[in-house]
């Protein structure tokens, strides 16, 4: 019962951290990045100072990582306690076998049959969950039913952390209930929370350093630098 306990607790971890992963980067990040963000969260490791902060100055990331985080800590516990049980003599195989198979394979030699389901199950699943399409279609599943339950809100921004403190580069694209909309750059005080308008994109036209006296307009794809925190509330108007 433990290998299977073991077993299973290894796929749900992999959904989980999938699942991670697709949460983070519908709050924005590039899917390599998200991808290893979960893993991170999940495992408790690889973060760096730049990365970390790329989470922690992100409400909804920090609330998605505090429970990758939970349950990380949950599964490991469950994967070292059901690994050394399942080594012990009596359990599963023992379980399993009927007497005309203890014949064969003394009760003794238990743990070494368990260890070996655990190491082949282990290499089927490696080769399963490293297959390109097969994890494609689990992702896009798992993705189609986390818009539909509308479990995180999706986002349409991309971001450049480029030095500590919080500033980088945005990319936002401009909601049609922003209160930026028919207003002047100049009028819109951005500056005033040190928020510099880098480009416009309309129209599928790039306009760089747009003049002060440019109105915002409702499909508008601006390139900010700034606080990022700030430009998603002054901006994209997230809350805090």
């Amino acid at each position: 019962m433990n290998v299977i306990i073991f077993i299973f607790t290894i796929i749900v971890s992999f959904v989980v951290v999938r699942i991670g992963a697709i949460l983070f980067q519908l709050t924005g990040l590039e899917w390599s990045q998200a991808k290893f963000q979960s893993l991170s969260c999940f495992s408790g490791t690889g973060f760096t100072t730049r990365e970390a902060e790329s989470i922690t100055n992100h409400p909804q990331r920090r609330r998605i990582a505090t429970v990758l985080m939970i349950l990380g800590n949950a599964g490991l516990v469950t994967l070292i306690a059901t690994f050394a049980n399942s080594l012990n003599p009596d359990s599963f195989m023992t379980r399993l076998m009927s007497k005309s198979l203890t014949t064969i394979i003394p009760v003794k030699f238990t743990p070494l049959v368990n260890l070996l389901i655990i190491v082949l199950t282990l290499f089927i699943l490696y080769k399963l969950l490293t297959n390109t399409r097969i994890t494609n279609y689990i992702t896009d599943k798992l993705k189609s039913q986390i818009q539909k339950r509308q479990l995180a809100d999706t986002v349409s921004f991309e971001e450049l952390l480029i030095a500590t403190g919080g500033y980088g580069v945005s990319q936002v694209d401009l909601p049609l209930e922003s209160p930026l909309v028919d207003r002047t750059i100049m009028d819109s005080n951005l500056r005033d929370h040190d928020i510099l308008v880098l480009a416009i994109e309309r129209k599928g036209k790039m306009i760089p350093n747009p003049p002060p006296a440019m109105k915002f307009i409702t499909g508008d794809k601006l390139v900010c630098f700034g606080k990022l925190d700030t430009i998603r509330k002054e901006v994209y108007m997230e809350s805090a």
